[in-house]
């Protein structure tokens, strides 16, 4: 009967414990995704002949999706996971603030993608874009103009198309750096993973405009990177 007691107590110790165990262990990977996503855009805004510094100046957002990989399902499908960060406020004039978790899928990114991992920035130029972006699933190209991002230090070559997109994305796979079109491939919000990183329910316009969470120490080092480089928006709206 003592060892029965014994048993007993032990499998209601293992239910208790190892949720416990596995949710802390998703919550780190879901922060240490965040700090990397710092650690990727710091690397890639901070050389001068990538992402040209008046756009980044002008941007409300910035999503940033370190590692995207290629996986087989079905034809040609893809996913990653990264971030958004935007200016704070309700014009977005103020400092950059906590991140909202993203994912993008698509199988348009595929030919991007090839057997590599890939990272990608997305700029958000206007407040549309950003609030479309915070409100629902946005697929880039029909719900959000979208377009590769213009390279160099300013953007006198840059088209139309690129000066009048909500979105501008940028890759870099191998170290080699680029605009590109992810024009069909979907972003949407990731509320599991802001439930783990925030400790509760809730939303990517909760985080980002409403400032209803501060940022974990993995969102602090994007804004820091982000701060840094940008700390005043120089759009006019």
């Amino acid at each position: 009967m003592k060892n029965l007691r014994i048993q007993t107590l032990l499998t209601l110790i293992a239910m208790l414990v190892v949720p416990a165990a596995l949710s802390s262990a998703k919550d780190s990977d879901d922060e240490q995704r965040l700090q990397k996503a710092a650690t990727v855009l710091g690397e890639i805004i901070n050389i001068p002949d990538n992402i040209p510094q008046d756009l980044i100046d002008k941007a409300e957002c910035v999503i940033v999706l370190p590692s995207v990989k290629k996986f087989a399902i079905g034809i040609g499908g893809n996913y990653g996971k990264g971030a958004m960060v935007c200016r704070g406020g309700a014009k977005f004039d103020g400092p950059w603030g906590p991140p909202a978790a993203m994912r993008l899928e698509g199988a348009s990114i595929g030919f991007q993608l090839g057997g590599s991992a890939t990272d990608f920035v997305l700029l958000i130029m206007n407040p549309k874009g950003a609030e479309s972006l915070l409100s629902s699933k946005v697929k880039l190209g029909a719900d959000a103009s979208a377009a590769a991002g213009p390279k160099g230090r300013d953007t006198a070559a840059a088209t139309d198309a690129q000066m009048n997109a909500e979105v501008l994305s940028y890759s870099r796979a191998k170290g080699l750096f680029a605009g590109v079109s992810l024009e069909g491939s979907t972003l949407r919000q990731d509320n599991d993973a802001d439930k783990n990183i925030y400790g509760h329910d809730v939303t990517a316009k909760e985080i980002v405009l409403e400032g209803k969470v501060q940022s974990t120490p993995g969102g602090q080092a994007i804004d820091d990177v982000l701060n840094k480089k940008s700390p005043k928006n120089l759009s006019a709206k």
